[in-house]
């Protein structure tokens, strides 16, 4: 529920409870802004080039776009259900979000900030991390207990790999 810029110099917080994204001065070590989202949303991404936070908001089906430059909701992004994690493509082109109740991962195009496709995944998709190469995206599926595969050059599921019951969060670790 956190993210840093990649110069660590601010952080922002998804809290879900009271709908909103903290900006956070980690040098002062305090809160610049609190940003109203909705009733209550989940997960954050930041964008390669620290422009954009994404949250979901759990309330509607649709993703909040934070403009960090102006530390507001710059643009609400339509989807097929809720959202839930998510993260960007190392190119900073696509942002790809988990959507548990159909069983999807939506992809975003960045540029446009409209949905691109919808991909099938397995039960309850959670949280989605990116190879660093950039060539593959691994999805937690909560109910089917494993992580999709998906290629991001065909935009394919290539495998679906056995995990341990109620898959959720994903790290990547190592190079």
């Amino acid at each position: 529920m956190l993210v840093l810029s990649h110069d660590g110099r601010r952080a922002y917080t998804a809290n879900v409870g009271p709908g909103t994204v903290s900006v956070l001065d980690i040098a002062g070590r305090k809160t610049l802004k609190v940003i109203p989202i909705s009733g209550n949303t989940q997960r954050i991404a930041i964008s390669n080039d620290d422009r954009w936070v994404f949250t979901a908001d759990q309330t509607k089906p649709q993703m909040a776009v934070v403009d960090t430059k102006t530390d507001s909701v710059a643009k609400w992004i339509p989807i097929e259900s809720e959202g839930y994690g998510g993260a960007v493509t190392p190119d900073g082109r696509w942002y790809l979000v988990a959507l548990p109740d159909v069983n999807k991962v939506a992809v975003i195009d960045i540029k446009t900030m409209q949905v691109a496709q919808n991909i099938s995944v397995g039960a309850y998709p959670q949280e989605v991390v990116v190879r660093p190469d950039g060539k593959a995206a691994y999805v937690s599926c909560m109910h089917s207990d494993q992580v999709a595969e998906i290629d991001l050059g065909s935009w394919k599921v290539t495998r679906m790999i056995a995990t341990g019951k109620d898959t959720d969060g994903l790290a990547w670790a190592g190079q």
